[in-house]
């Protein structure tokens, strides 16, 4: 064998061998896609399944309630096969949800089975009645978990809007008046809410009267503002001569006057004087005021003069 030939030999086993590990590479991608879409599809048929079994419960309930006359051949036995195929198979998915979907079926038939033995017996089913509606109602919850959060449990999912469960159950096309003298939708929101699910936004406790009404205590309350500040600390005492500016200390104050200080202190009762004693006063107080100092003008000078004085005109008499 040339070289030449050796080479092309060569280049063609490799070539061939590159091919061979690309188809098998696209056949375990191809199955692994497969096996993928057939789970999807399994655990959607789940929820389908689940979701026509309530709708024909629901009605099978609403033509007993509106019929009382009704045999129990309107009953029909609930079959899952989509939810045992799932349970027999390997696939991996939250097996909390399937448990769930599972006990969900149970009560579901069992809730049937009683009510068929009360409608063979004739009897009007009262409280049978009750738990079946209370089971379709424990169904929706289930498959709203199941479809929508897969099959979480209510403390890892959070928030949601109670408008949005509402919502879809309307896409579903579960009406609210399917059962006679009960609002399903909000009974399934309350169902949702009894299981742990936040719903926003959550009932009113009280009416605004009610509410405006109410004694409030800020400082009683631990979740308020003022219930969660710290209690002071008391302060303590400085001794004496310590402290302040360099070591010099406020002085300690001095005792407050005690009553018999106090009585000391207080400013006498006051004098009421006679009679007397203001005679007296004002005597005093004539003979201490000082005489008023008039200036001497020219005008007084003239009025003197005009004036007819006697003693300007005669001597006055000597006497020896």
């Amino acid at each position: 064998m040339s070289e030449a030939q050796f080479y092309t030999f060569l280049t063609g086993g490799l070539s061939l061998a590159i091919a061979l590990l690309i188809l098998v590479a696209w056949n375990l991608w191809r199955m692994r896609e497969e096996a993928s879409a057939g789970r999807a599809s399994a655990l959607a048929g789940v929820a389908h399944e689940l979701r026509i079994n309530l709708h024909r419960m629901i009605s099978e309930l609403s033509q007993v309630a509106h019929h009382p006359g009704v045999g129990p051949d309107v009953l029909l036995p609930i079959r899952s096969p989509q939810l045992d195929g799932v349970n027999r198979s390997l696939i991996n998915t939250n097996r909390n949800g399937i448990a769930v979907l599972g006990s969900t079926y149970q009560e579901m038939e069992a809730r049937k089975l009683g009510l068929r033995a009360i409608l063979a017996q004739g009897r009007a089913p009262e409280t049978e009645l009750d738990d079946a509606m209370d089971a379709a109602i424990n169904g929706i919850a289930a498959l709203y978990i199941w479809e929508v959060h897969k099959g979480a449990l209510p403390a890892e999912i959070g928030r949601v809007r109670s408008w949005s469960v509402r919502d879809w159950m309307k896409t579903k096309n579960f009406r609210a008046d399917a059962f006679p003298g009960m609002h399903l939708r909000d009974e399934v929101v309350e169902r949702l809410r009894l299981y742990g699910l936040e719903l926003t936004p959550r009932p009113l406790t009280h009416t605004a009267w009610e509410y405006y009404s109410m004694q409030y205590d800020r400082h009683a309350d631990e979740r308020g503002p003022l219930g969660r500040r710290r209690a002071e600390k008391a302060e303590k005492e400085k001794p004496e001569g310590k402290g302040g500016l360099f070591g010099f200390g406020r002085k300690k104050e001095e005792d407050a006057p005690v009553e018999d200080d106090a009585a000391e202190l207080a400013p006498a009762a006051a004098y009421d004087p006679g009679p007397e004693d203001q005679v007296a006063a004002e005597e005093v107080t004539y003979q201490q005021a000082a005489p008023q100092d008039t200036g001497y003008t020219y005008e007084d000078e003239t009025s003197l003069e005009e004036q007819d004085i006697p003693g300007q005109d005669h001597d006055p008499q000597r006497t020896n």
